[in-house]
Order: C-alpha cells, then structure tokens, then sequence
C-alpha cells in the first residue's frame, strides 16, 4: 500500500483526487487551509495547515509519504484572476507554498512530486485568434502569460524543474485546461465558466436573460474532472516528467457554452453580452504530447460532463430546505473520525 499526501483536499481537484487514491488501495493524508466546502473528505487524515509556513508543511509531509500531489493554490475564476485586485495575494501565496513543498519533499527524499500548473503560463499572443490559439508545450517560450496568475505558475514550474535538476527531485509537472464538474465552486466570484453558467441558467426562468461578459465569441475548452483524474495517475505512472497539458481538445466559444447548458435545462436562454474581465480570445489543449508520452487523451463529450454539474448546481440553487438546518445542498457531514487539526 502507497502513502500520498494531497495538497489542497479541501478544493475541488484535489478532494476528487483524494477519493480515487482511496478507492485505489492507498492511505491519504488531506491537508488544506479549510475544510472541503461540498463533500465529506474520503481521506484517512485530513489536517487543517497553512501550507504557506515551512513548519506546517515539515509536519505533514514526512518520511512515510510515498507520493505527494500538490495542488494547493491562490486562485479563481476570471473575475478573481484579471481583476488585478489579488496579483500580490496569487503570486505569494502560492510562491511560497511551491517553495516549501520543494525544499520539504528533497530533504525526506519524498520518491516522486505531482504539481499542478496551469493553461495560463501560456503567452498571450499565441492565443489572440479565438479560432487557432496554440497551446502547444513548447510554446511556453519565451513566456508572457496574460495574467500574475499565469506567471506564479510559469515561475513554480521552474521551481519544481530546478529542484529535480539540482536536488534530484521526482517530479511530474502538469498543465490543466480549465477542469470542471460538481463539488465545485458554483457562486462568490471564483467558479469558473461552466459552473458560473450553470447558475446563471438554474437560477434563470424560461426566456429568461444571463449576463456574460464579453461578445461571447472568446474559445476554451473544458474538461471533465474524473478525466482529469485520469490523466493526473497516467502521468505518474508514467517516466515522463512533463511539463504536458491536460485537458480537452473539444473547442466551444462561450456563446455555445450557454446554448449547451440551456438545452441541458430545457430552457430558452437569452444573452446580455456585458464588460467584464475575460482574459485571452482563444484557449484550447494540444493533445498531441500527451498522446505521444501516455499514449492517452480525454474521450468525454463536453455536454455529458455539463449534464453532471448542472444538475448538481440547479439542486443548490432550488433547495428548499431551512437555512437553519444543516443539509446536503449546504454543508457537508463533518463528524469525521481519525482527524487531526493544528493550524502551523
């Protein structure tokens, strides 16, 4: 039986990832600045830890811990991302927390280091054309990300890079193209596109009218989370380090996005294309070295993911329970046993 720790089990990805370790054989270790807002953690500890002090991340990674998975980061939607409210925020909280986990994971001679970069680092002008953007990897350089947030994680691949140079540091870099589905951020300002849309249309009557920010016409691709799962375990399994995209090669503009999630509700939605912060024209995951490396790429149609996470998010919206009362569109069962807490 292998040991893993996942960094970030309270968010989305990494809850999901901490249940498919279990229901692989492997004893987890969850560790996150909160709690997982939608579901109970299947973890077998789940420690509460700002992993931005050394001295937390010493305590939960030690000697034991066959593989670590770091996916704890400073982050959010495009309203979050390119309001440039939170540039100082992004890029030092999630520096340091790269920082930490590198030097911890080389000195107890942790034997192999999953990060989680982003579509992000890619440069700007390679994704003006919202029909053609290259996102190819080898197009990272010379980089120039649209947003801070791309380049904290351009700089942290190159932490990673450097440690497995200098330190010998086992690692496996890769690049997420907008993952999705439910036990996500839905609402607040930090969900992104699908789940926003799926609100937007759940919260909206028949005829109704959304608000999207720009023309719409802007392109990304969306990939389901159980794919990226998938993709994240091929990769470890794997000899190769990356840095390698993850994510779908299904292109939509934003505007498809809504007709999708629209037919999904049975509904007749109608578009107030407002201004707002929208990042590149166009993004979309180059399959091609993660089909040559794993000999693997995502299958899943886009609608049928969006047909999972709209009817999770329309159940939150619609719930009719009591405020007062704790319930499962609310709150998750947090009577966990075998947890410890400590806040570093």
């Amino acid at each position: 039986m292998k040991n893993a720790v996942v960094l970030g089990a309270g968010g989305f990805i990494g809850g999901q990832l901490v249940s498919r370790l279990k229901s692989l054989g492997y004893w987890v270790r969850g560790v996150d600045i909160k709690w997982h807002e939608f579901k109970k953690s299947d973890a077998d500890e789940f420690i509460i830890a700002d992993l931005r002090k050394r001295s937390s991340v010493n305590l939960v990674i030690d000697e034991t811990i066959d593989e670590v998975y770091q996916l704890a980061a400073d982050m959010g939607g495009a309203e979050y991302i390119f309001s440039g409210l939170n540039d100082a925020d992004i890029m030092h909280n999630s520096v340091m927390i790269n920082l930490n986990v590198c030097e911890v994971c080389s000195t107890k001679n942790i034997k192999k280091v999953f990060y989680s970069s982003s579509a992000c680092i890619y440069p700007e002008h390679n994704q003006l054309d919202p029909d053609n953007p290259n996102c190819e990897e080898s197009s990272a350089y010379p980089a120039n990300p649209d947003s801070e947030y791309g380049w904290e994680k351009i700089f942290s691949e190159r932490i990673y890079q450097a440690y497995n140079k200098n330190k010998g540091l086992n690692i496996r870099i890769a690049r997420f193209h907008n993952i999705f589905g439910p036990y996500g951020t839905w609402t607040g300002g930090k969900e992104k596109a699908p789940a926003a849309i799926c609100r937007k249309v759940a919260e909206a009557e028949d005829n109704g009218i959304i608000e999207l920010f720009g023309d719409g016409k802007q392109t990304r691709s969306f990939l389901y989370i159980d794919e990226c799962i998938d993709g994240i375990l091929k990769l470890m399994d794997s000899e190769f380090i990356g840095p390698v995209n993850i994510g779908s090669d299904e292109m939509v503009t934003i505007n498809q996005l809504v007709s999708y999630v629209s037919e999904i509700a049975n509904k007749n939605i109608n578009i107030k294309h407002i201004e707002g912060p929208l990042g590149v024209r166009g993004r979309n995951s180059d399959n091609n070295l993660i089909l040559e490396k794993l000999e693997w790429k995502p299958k899943l149609p886009l609608k049928e993911g969006l047909k999972s996470l709209f009817n999770w998010i329309n159940g939150k919206v619609h719930c009719q329970c009591d405020n007062d009362i704790v319930c499962i569109h609310h709150r998750p069962d947090y009577n966990y046993s075998g947890i410890e807490y400590f806040s570093g």
